[in-house]
């Protein structure tokens, strides 16, 4: 299982005081040294956190692959087809939202969708789409012509108590062997910790979590190339328990 981690959060750090520091250019290289298996970067409308100048650097000087989080915005699609990074996942966004809220609405959006789709493996760039575990919408990504598509993890991480986070576990583990039986590559994010990857890094058709603010607020105390070390190590555990 391939782990991308998302960096957007030391950028956070440094645009509440609108400094030069820290920069994310520099997470992401120790991130690379600690052998993650890619970067991921939400290019946010209103540039909260991360900057254009940001995703720019990382692409030409990180080696690891660049996972470009992006809404279906006109601005940030051209961004996205300059700087083509290895994988473009599309997002919902709402300005007002602390963070993503939910998965990305493929049948409602689904002329723009496939719009955008097309112009960016155009360019070579793989696509996949944020989405909730619903089989209507696993099914229109596919039809759209995505390559993967990741599962908003979200609900099972915000479950208040264990039937519920089973139960919230259980649409993961379907939708999960549901898209793979389409033939689409399975990605999976969205408040994922220490304390909660293990079930969800055992579900065998995922071959990718994302992970953000988790391992940034632990590199808080350990540094990140330890933080990035011990989720690895975790979801490793996983893999090896499950296989």
């Amino acid at each position: 299982m391939r782990l991308g981690v998302n960096i957007d959060h030391v950028a956070t750090i440094r645009e509440a005081r609108k400094t030069n520091e820290p920069e994310p250019i520099y997470a992401a290289l120790l991130v690379q040294e600690a052998l993650a298996d890619g970067i991921t970067m939400h290019l946010r409308e209103d540039r909260r956190h991360i900057q254009d100048r940001d995703v720019y650097q990382v692409k030409e000087i990180v080696k690891i692959p660049l996972n470009l989080e992006m809404s279906l915005n006109e601005e940030i699609v051209k961004i996205a087809l300059d700087v083509k990074p290895h994988q473009a996942t599309l997002v919902p966004e709402n300005r007002q939202e602390i963070t993503t809220e939910g998965g990305l609405d493929v049948v409602a959006n689904s002329d723009r969708v496939s719009e955008v789709i097309k112009r960016l493996q155009d360019k070579g760039i793989l696509v996949s789409l944020f989405i909730d575990p619903q089989e209507w919408q696993i099914e229109q990504a596919k039809s759209l012509g995505a390559d993967a598509i990741e599962l908003h993890t979200g609900n099972y991480a915000n479950a208040k108590h264990d039937v519920e986070r089973r139960m919230e576990l259980e649409k993961l583990i379907d939708a999960a062997k549901y898209a793979k039986s389409l033939g689409l590559h399975v990605h999976a994010g969205h408040g994922l910790t220490y304390e909660n990857v293990k079930p969800v890094a055992a579900i065998e058709e995922i071959e990718e979590l994302n992970i953000g603010h988790s391992i940034i607020a632990k590199s808080v105390f350990v540094g990140i190339k330890e933080a990035v070390r011990l989720m690895r190590q975790l979801i490793q555990e996983a893999r090896w328990k499950s296989a």
